[in-house]
């Protein structure tokens, strides 16, 4: 029996794989097209829908090639996008790309129209001629258009930087909304720390391979804790890279689970993924504003307009509770998993600190960080404020270092929301 961990590799395999889909659409097309074949021989179609032997031949020979054709377009569609997102966007945002429906919906509608057609073309005798089947290709050849059509343009208008990090923060953004929810039903807690049972040895397990942590099944982690009486604690946070041989886990108690039975329960795979991991999505809107501030790019506008996504990936981050430790209760309310997690000020470190060295020279960089942290500071609760000053006052040092002439100096010092253009904002300073 596959391992939760095994199962949730695969998941993320089919679910970045562009070749599973289409697949599928060839199956259904050649299984459609013997349904059609059986359905011809036993109803008498209009004779609208009647065609000679040749005819059938011809249509059906100009659909496999044109469908052939059109797969080759937009498979060269897909390897400008990879080249354009890699180059002057963030490579990784491809496996948020490779998982696309529409593309995937594009690709199995073409090969299943393919499979279809050739199928039905194989069948044509001097006797007998698919007329339904000849109409149904025809249909699927104008459905592919108008999918093609869609296709072209959504990648045109979401491949602007803009529209990914609207589409990657959306992401982040609701991983941090269903943790919020978890924790007001209760399911999870933060800011606890826990203690080995009383008496109770503290038995390490090692990872074999090694890898980066993509995901944990905590429930089942906490379930086989309660049952063997012990506390698991995670040595790494999700999103960590561990390497072979490192501490894994760390279990707590006298009666010690199978190791298996708990290492089965943390995926570990070659990089991060976004599914349990929200820092992984302020990760990607950080790279492409840094790439966008290259001297090689020199393009602080579209910085700045990370920022506004950024700027409210932090105000949902604000208003969540945050720690750097959560744990998982019993139902007698007995801790049993530990998980590290991420505080407030590792998100503000994480959205800011680059940005503010790549973007030291530049005015609009400048004073768009300053909105953005003056925001933060008129909208976020007591707790969270100090980390926002400290923020603040480095910037302040950064722009002082930058800007020695007093006129430049007292421009790059305005808060502004646009970069430039917006004029001053009110707010604490």
């Amino acid at each position: 029996m596959m391992s939760w961990a095994t199962v949730f590799r695969l998941r993320q395999y089919a679910m970045a794989s562009l070749w599973i889909v289409p697949l599928l659409g060839i199956v259904l097309g050649v299984l459609l097209a013997d349904a059609t074949v059986w359905l011809d021989a036993r109803v008498e179609v209009p004779k609208d829908w009647q065609y000679s032997a040749s005819t059938a031949s011809s249509v059906l020979s100009s659909i496999v090639g044109a469908m052939v054709a059109l797969l080759g377009f937009v498979v060269t569609i897909g390897v400008l996008v990879v080249q354009q997102a890699t180059g002057t966007l963030s490579p990784r945002y491809m496996r948020l790309w490779y998982r696309d429906r529409l593309q995937k919906a594009v690709l199995a509608t073409f090969a299943g129209t393919f499979a279809f057609a050739f199928s039905l073309l194989r069948r044509i005798e001097t006797d007998f001629v698919p007329d339904l089947g000849v109409t149904l290709a025809g249909a699927g050849v104008a459905a592919s258009l108008l999918l093609l059509l869609i296709y072209l343009n959504r990648f045109i208008h979401n491949l602007r930087p803009v529209a990914i990090a609207a589409l990657v923060s959306g992401a982040g953004r609701r991983l941090i909304d269903r943790g919020r929810m978890l924790a007001e039903s209760g399911t999870i807690r933060a800011g606890e720390q826990t203690a080995p049972l009383t008496g109770g040895p503290v038995r390490r397990i090692p990872t074999e391979q090694g890898g980066t942590i993509q995901g944990i099944n905590a429930a089942r982690l906490g379930a086989v804790a309660e049952r063997h009486d012990c506390v698991v604690v995670l040595a790494h946070r999700v999103g960590d890279s561990v390497p072979p041989g490192a501490t894994l886990l760390e279990v707590h108690g006298a009666s010690p689970p199978d190791a298996r039975a708990l290492t089965g329960l943390v995926a570990l795979g070659v990089e991060r993924t976004i599914e349990q991991d929200p820092a992984f999505a302020l990760r990607i809107l950080v790279d492409i504003a840094i790439r966008a501030l290259s001297p090689a790019v020199n393009d602080p506008t579209t910085a700045v307009q990370l920022l506004n996504h950024i700027e409210a990936f932090l105000h949902t981050v604000g208003k969540a509770e945050l720690s750097r430790s959560y744990t998982l209760h019993d139902s007698h309310g007995r801790t049993r998993l530990v998980v590290p997690g991420r505080a407030w000020e590792d998100f503000l470190q994480l959205g800011v600190t680059e940005i503010r060295q790549y973007g030291a020279t530049s005015t609009q960089i400048c004073r768009r960080l300053r909105a953005l942290l003056q925001g933060l500071l008129t909208a976020l609760p007591e707790p969270h404020l100090p980390a926002v000053r400290a923020e603040l006052k480095l910037l302040d040092e950064s722009v002082a270092r930058s800007f020695t002439d007093p006129v430049l100096l007292a421009i790059a010092l305005t808060p502004d929301r646009q970069g430039i253009g917006g004029g001053a904002v009110d707010g604490p300073v």
